[in-house]
This record gives structure tokens, sequence and C-alpha cells, in this order.
């Protein structure tokens, strides 16, 4: 109404924002010197990830996953547990800062979403947008090409599901790679 200077606008969402954000194009995922990736994950990878499964979810696959519940199968849960604050997650191809969590919840909210889901998920405070993309079918992938997992979106906002895999970069045993080829 104009008696009480009241303009009403609408506004999109947060989550939709940050989604439009990050929106990447397809060519992202082109094919590179390793499938989407310039080169194939380092042999040691964080936590005891395994380097084919790594492999094959990064740089070879656009719409599959590692299975519900990897992480519960690496040293994931208790050596980041052991951290007593943020842990940073790091492509797995480039070693680029992907995510940082947990930023406004608890640890053990953190994982106790993960493991409701199956997967890390992650919430738009918890990603470095520098080098995160998110493609019209919901595909969160690198900057590099490197598929990470989906952005799967619920009544809290977007919720990135992401491999263990594709974030196991370990940056105490390998030197990030300069140039990405990408």
């Amino acid at each position: 109404s104009t008696a009480n200077n009241i303009c009403w606008v609408p506004s999109v969402s947060m989550a939709e924002s940050l989604a439009q954000e990050l929106r990447g194009d397809v060519n992202l995922m082109r094919q590179r010197g390793h499938g989407t990736s310039a080169r194939p994950p380092p042999a040691l990878l964080r936590w005891g990830c395994d380097r084919s499964t790594a492999n094959n979810i990064c740089c070879y696959n656009r719409h599959f996953a590692e299975h519900s519940g990897y992480w519960l199968r690496t040293s994931f849960l208790r050596k980041a547990t052991l951290s007593f604050g943020p842990v940073t997650f790091y492509d797995t191809i480039t070693g680029k800062a992907l995510f940082r969590a947990p930023q406004g919840r608890s640890w053990w909210a953190f994982i106790a979403e993960t493991r409701a889901h199956g997967w890390p998920s992650f919430r738009d405070r918890e990603v470095i947008k520098d080098h995160v993309r998110i493609l019209a079918n919901g595909e969160v992938v690198s900057e590099d090409g490197t598929h990470l997992g989906h952005n799967i979106p619920d009544s809290k906002g977007n919720r990135f599901c992401i491999n263990l895999v594709s974030i196991a970069w370990d940056p105490r045993r390998s030197k990030a790679p300069q140039k990405t080829g990408s």
C-alpha cells in the first residue's frame, strides 16, 4: 500500500542466490588429458580414500557417486574429529580448497547430517566459492573439471552432497600442482 510507504519486491532466497552465483557452464566438464580432469589423483589420498575409486568418480563420471556411507569405511571420522576445529576439504585432483566445515554449526551437527544422507553434506557457509560450480542439472564440480557430487536443496537451503573421494587431497603428502591444465 502506498499509504504505508511499503513497497513489496520479490527477492531470491539466499540458497537460490548462491546457486546462481556458483552457476557453471557444462563446458567445465569437457574432455581433458585425463577424462574431465588434467591428471589422475595422486597415489596417496587423505583418510585412506581409494585412488581407483577417486579416479573413476572424479575424472570419468558425471552421474554416479561412491557408495552411500563410503566415508565410514575410511579414517575420516576418526582423524577429522581430532582436528579440534574446522576442516578444509581439497579437490582430489588439483589440491584447491573447496569446502571448510563446520561453519555456523557444530562438528557433530555436520557429522549427523553427513550420516543421515550418506555423503559429506555441506551448507552454503561451508563452500569456498572461488573453485566450486553448480551445473544446471545440480551437478557440483570444481572449476577444473573434477566431479564432486550434487546440490540437493532441502528446507534448510542448498545441501552439497559431495563424494569424499572427490575432496581427499592430502595437503601434508602432496604439493598442489601449479597449473591445472584447464
